[in-house]
């Protein structure tokens, strides 16, 4: 009989882009000040997906490996906040 542990929820966290790794990975630096290695949640071979140093994004880190994370999305930045 093998116990399985309780599957625990990700957590969401904001941050910035740093810079752009080889095989479509980022390095974040989040708003907590840790900073994390995180790839896209889609295939970019599949969707053209766009991110440079600066952009704002949503991360899901699993609490198993804190320094490594998922892009889930980019958020969008108003024309106010980029002036």
């Amino acid at each position: 009989m093998t116990m399985q542990m309780p599957r625990t929820q990700a957590m969401e966290v904001h941050g910035t882009v740093l810079d752009s790794l080889p095989n479509a990975m980022f390095r974040v630096a989040l708003d907590n000040g840790h900073r994390v290695v995180a790839q896209t949640a889609i295939d970019p071979r599949f969707q053209l997906v766009k991110l440079a140093p600066g952009d704002k994004v949503t991360v899901e880190i699993s609490p198993y490996d804190l320094g490594r994370g998922r892009i889930t999305q980019r958020t969008k930045m108003t024309a106010k906040a980029q002036t």
